[in-house]
């Protein structure tokens, strides 16, 4: 995956998670939209543990570890 690719898949997901959070926030539901929140954070995180695993193995086999 690009870098750019990256930034803007977290984005989107940043931003949908926004606007999530701001519906239920509105609508009286504080703890969904807390989970919502959780939710999203885990989700990029999963995202960048996977490329800094992919960036780990290309390290390796550069130095043939």
């Amino acid at each position: 995956m690009d870098g750019v690719d990256l930034i803007f898949k977290v984005a989107a997901i940043g931003i949908l998670v926004a606007v999530l959070n701001v519906l239920l926030m509105r609508a009286g539901r504080e703890e969904q939209a807390l989970m919502t929140t959780i939710a999203g954070l885990v989700t990029v995180l999963l995202v960048i543990v996977k490329e800094i695993s992919g960036l780990f193995d290309t390290i390796k086999s550069l130095f043939g570890l």
